[in-house]
């Protein structure tokens, strides 16, 4: 299963929520699932009972913190898929004839 989500409160202001999705980083990296942070949310790749795991424990910690929290998940579940992260952008630069940039710095 291949998630994207976001989780973040909504009582903490707009500027310096990073403390809040880097104790959900932490709980991620613990969980030893392929991962992949990006500007708006975190891809997550994994059997679905520890995706669904892990996204809860995230949320868990962020409404220890807060009074009211938003989580955001979209799911990819394919039967026999794994390493979706990063074959799915290999496969459009396949077609595309070419790498596409990361992101940068």
């Amino acid at each position: 299963m291949l998630a994207e989500f976001s989780a973040f409160p909504l009582d903490k202001g707009a500027r310096g929520l990073s403390r809040f999705v880097a104790q959900s980083m932490k709980i991620i990296e613990e969980s030893g699932l392929d991962f992949e942070i990006h500007a708006m949310g975190t891809l997550i790749e994994g059997p679905s009972d520890k995706v669904f795991e892990v996204i809860q424990k995230c949320h868990e910690k962020m409404i220890s913190q807060s009074d009211r929290v938003v989580t955001q998940i979209r799911i990819d579940d394919r039967k026999g898929a794994s390493g979706t992260i990063k074959g799915k952008v290999r496969s459009v630069e396949e077609h595309l004839g070419k790498e596409l940039p990361k992101g940068s710095d």
